[in-house]
């Protein structure tokens, strides 16, 4: 049983009962229930505005806030799966590699400079002149 809500009769026009239908779960709902409340609040908030100045910054914020929120969570899932793919190229790379670790330490703070000085757009081509002592 949902706590802190009250059960009460709604008359709706048959027009407005399939809008409810058809859109509930366009807006993520998860029952008309909550998209009518939804509304209400949106339309309450609406009128309590003195000015639509003041209510649309405030709509436009909560609107950017869960996209923001929503970016987030896809770029993190992202990177996370870059990570792994990365982690995968060093294991085999260093599987087959006889590179001690005073050399490693030395190409770790090569490829920092380079990241720095290239806002992270590495070029593989210049890579390879560096390795192949073409620079």
């Amino acid at each position: 049983m949902v706590t802190g809500k009250t059960k009460f009769a709604l008359w709706l026009t048959p027009e407005v009962k399939t809008m409810v239908e058809e859109n509930y779960r366009a807006d993520n709902c998860k029952s008309q229930s909550e998209y009518i409340e939804r509304a209400v609040r949106f339309y309450s908030g609406f009128l309590k505005a003195s000015v639509a100045d003041e209510y649309l910054p405030e709509a436009f914020a909560e609107v950017m806030e869960g996209k923001s929120l929503a970016f987030g969570d896809r770029l993190g899932k992202l990177l996370f799966k870059l990570v792994v793919e990365v982690s995968i190229m060093a294991h085999i790379i260093a599987s087959d590699t006889d590179i001690d670790l005073t050399t490693l330490d030395r190409l770790r703070v090569r490829c920092v400079k380079d990241a720095m000085r290239t806002h992270g757009e590495i070029d593989f081509g210049d890579v390879l002149k560096f390795q192949k002592g073409l620079v």
